[in-house]
């Protein structure tokens, strides 16, 4: 059985395969496909829809526990152009 975790864009819950995992390093946001890196994660559905939502919410840097700004300009542009 695969573990459950919920979509910081939709809030809608699904499998963590299913799901892309997201990482701050030195405040900017980060791709983890590898789900390998250290720190905490969150997790979004690999669209650009739940991706928007998210950053439109500013649900990652509440879900990643930033104290200070999330620089997420540079996460945007390369999910624009892969979408």
């Amino acid at each position: 059985m695969d573990p459950v975790r919920t979509c910081v864009g939709c809030r809608a819950r699904a499998s963590r395969s299913s799901l892309l995992r997201v990482v701050a390093r030195d405040g900017v946001l980060i791709a983890d496909p590898g789900a390998s890196l250290p720190g905490r994660g969150a997790w979004v559905h690999d669209t650009t829809e739940c991706v928007d939502a998210a950053l439109r919410r500013r649900a990652f840097g509440r879900a990643l526990r930033m104290s200070g700004p999330l620089d997420t300009q540079d996460f945007q542009i390369d999910h624009q152009r892969k979408g």
